[in-house]
């Protein structure tokens, strides 16, 4: 059995015996773990005879004898049991307890592992009957050792069963892994412009993946630099992980591969500790590269209010261009990666991130949103995006982009921004993996690094300036005019309940008098205006006032509140009528009609008005008192990156003849058919 799917179809195959006892959610509570564990088993079977030879021999005599039996396994860890998987089931009655051996004599960079995974609440329920003996059974049957299955091949092995449990619990698009296709194209263009730099001797070097789930992009980032580039340099993977049991096989995984454990952090139950938003494991530390695909479309509520506590303190902190709407925290993520990039001094970095389409566009001028994508163009780090392919990864079909983000640009990126559309650039696969239908292969990635490097304007390439995805949006007011007039339909609209009394033996004075004047207004006043159409709100006023200070026989004049409702409730928006005035004599606009244009930057203001609204809305005007905050100008500075309208491509519709011969051949079929029907 070479196939790693045929492989994963037999470890998967564990879940039948499951079934019933667990719910399907669960499986990979009790799966999972047990793979790792299998493989590290295996990975210790040459030296385990060796090391218990040293643990029997030398205990008693030596008080540590962590870093003599890690030496003697060669892999960095050992386990000290006399049981092994093939072992234990030599003895199916004590399966359970011998089982529990054997974790417990794991060396404890692994026990850290094993409790991340909760394994031992599973094996409890295991313990009965002959559950926990069939699935080592099957284990057993899967070879997962090492000179015969890689760690590429076993990384597979996990990403497939990965992408099954995430069938079964409907997980959030992005939040466990990225497919291989996706990862090779975002590391070849991370390091496309470093290949000499890496190339040089005694150079030291750290990737970053802050939501780094199982190490998959840590992995690949490390084997591109020594196999790709053929580097010698010395690689530093580290990594933050929210989920325990994905931080606990990416662990597991770098310890296999000699990577040091202790730089994967992350993995406690506790939320806020684990999380890379709420808790940064890496405070202070920055980064040569960094890439991660953070969950996207999921909320940041729990995360809430330590990062608007952030947030506060400026750039002080992580957070300080500002925070998205609490819905998606996509653009929180790529802040945090950006406050780990080394300074320009010091070499600087280069970072590459996953993304769906929302951090793009969404959020209006001086939203969070749009004040996040400002900072990052303003300050010329946003070098290249890649639209994907659609139906790429396996938990969702959505559109995604690379955004590749650096504080070192090449002279000729200085300034500009590239956006290379690659939709086009897969092909289907023979059998659909949940919602992956699409894959990128190696000619399509050689296209896409091919359009990345030349950096020229062609069908799949355009080239901005910063400013260009800048817009100054302004509010553009209209004049209020309106009619008044008594009848019977707007009188319907008139509601003074609110300023009568229900119970008058508890009313105030002021409340009596409001009930008395609502009953002259009803009764004497608006009847005798009922025959005029006022286009001025100023002489209806006049002779509404006047009116009822001729019938009211009270030394109150008409409270505001009250002379409110009326105006709001007889009157009509119409055109022709007379301009609103204020009390200054300034027009006073109306609220309805209330609307906003995005200027470009690039762009005169008042010209742009003069020639796009002033000729079709004569009355219009801007709204000066409407600033930006940061440069005080008439109107709000926002951002955004529309990638599918820059390569829109037009398609002439078909033309009504050819639609007409299409219905008429249809009709014709029809009738065809129903005379076959009735013979």
């Amino acid at each position: 059995m070479t196939n790693f799917k045929d492989k994963t179809q037999l470890i998967w195959s564990i879940a039948d015996i499951l079934r019933g006892g667990w719910k399907q959610h669960e499986y990979q509570d009790v799966i999972l773990p047990l793979v790792v564990i299998k493989r590290l088993d295996l990975l210790l079977s040459s030296t385990k005879k060796s090391v218990l030879e040293q643990y029997n021999e030398l205990s008693g005599e030596i008080n540590d004898l962590d870093p003599i039996l890690k030496a003697t396994s060669g892999v960095g860890f050992y386990n000290i049991s006399e049981y092994d998987f093939e072992s234990l089931l030599e003895d199916p009655a004590g399966i359970a307890q011998n089982f529990r051996n054997y974790l417990n004599k794991f060396s404890e960079n692994i026990t850290d592992i094993i409790e991340k995974f909760d394994f031992d609440r599973q094996l409890d329920r295991l313990d009965g009957g002959n559950l926990l003996y069939e699935i080592i059974k099957v284990i057993n049957k899967v070879d997962l050792h090492p000179d015969r299955v890689d760690n590429h091949e076993m990384g597979s092995i996990f990403e497939e069963l990965i992408r099954k449990f995430a069938e079964q619990s409907n997980e959030t698009a992005g939040e466990h892994y990225t497919p291989r296709d996706v990862i090779k194209v975002m590391v070849e263009v991370l390091f496309a412009p470093d290949q000499k730099k890496l190339q040089k001797e005694h150079l030291i070097k750290t990737v970053y993946d802050c939501a780094c789930g199982t190490g998959g992009m840590l992995s690949v980032a490390k084997d591109h630099i020594k196999d790709e580039i053929k580097s010698d340099a010395d690689i530093y993977l580290y990594g933050q992980e929210l989920n325990p049991v994905t931080y606990a096989m990416c662990k597991a995984d770098m310890l296999i591969k000699g990577e040091d454990p202790n730089n994967i952090k992350g993995g406690e139950k506790d939320h806020s500790l684990a999380s890379t938003l709420a808790n940064d494991q890496f405070f202070g530390k920055d980064f040569d590269y960094m890439l991660t695909n953070p969950p996207f479309g999921v909320d940041w509520k729990k995360d809430k209010q330590t990062v608007e506590r952030e947030a506060e303190r400026g750039f002080a902190g992580r957070f300080g261009a500002g925070t998205p709407r609490v819905s998606d925290g996509q653009l929180l993520f790529l802040q945090h990666l950006i406050s780990k990039m080394r300074p320009e001094h010091d070499g600087g970095s280069r970072l590459g991130i996953v993304f769906n389409g929302s951090p793009l566009f969404t959020g209006d001028a001086g939203s969070g949103e749009s004040e996040i994508r400002r900072w990052i163009l303003e300050n010329d780090w946003l070098e290249t995006i890649i639209a994907l392919p659609d139906q790429l990864f396996f938990n969702t079909g959505i559109p995604t982009y690379l955004w590749f983000i650096t504080n070192r640009k090449s002279d000729e990126r200085k300034g500009k921004v590239q956006i290379v559309d690659a939709r086009g650039f897969c092909k289907k696969i023979r059998k659909s993996l949940g919602n992956k239908r699409n894959e990128i292969t190696e000619d399509d990635r050689k296209k896409i690094i091919e359009l990345y490097s030349s950096f020229e304007e062609n069908e799949h390439s355009k080239i901005f300036n910063n400013e260009d995805f800048g817009y100054r949006q302004i509010t553009v007011e209209r004049p209020l005019r309106l009619n008044f007039q008594v009848n019977e339909e707007r009188l319907k609209n008139l509601t003074l309940d609110k300023f009568l009394t229900t119970g008058e033996k508890k009313a105030t004075k002021l409340q009596l008098q409001r009930a008395a004047i609502c009953r002259i207004l009803t009764n004497a006043v608006l009847p005798k205006m009922s025959k005029k159409l006022y286009k001025n709100r100023q002489e209806f006023i006049s002779d509404l006032t006047d009116t009822y200070n001729s019938i009211g026989d009270l030394d109150t004049p008409l409270p505001q509140p009250i002379l409110k409702a009326v105006i709001e409730s007889l009157s009509e928006q119409d055109d022709t009528a007379d301009i609103c005035m204020d009390s200054k004599g300034n027009s006073e606009a109306h609220a309805s009609l209330r609307d906003t244009e995005n200027i470009p930057l690039d762009q005169n203001i008042q010209e742009y008005f003069n020639k796009e609204v002033k000729p079709y809305v004569t009355d219009a005007w801007i709204n000066e008192s409407k600033k930006d905050h940061k440069d005080k100008k008439i109107g709000k500075v926002g951002y955004e990156i529309p990638v599918t309208r820059f390569f829109y491509k037009y398609n002439t519709p078909r033309s009504l003849k050819d639609i007409e011969i299409d219905i008429q051949k249809t009709e014709q079929e029809l009738v065809d058919l129903l005379k076959q029907m009735s013979v």
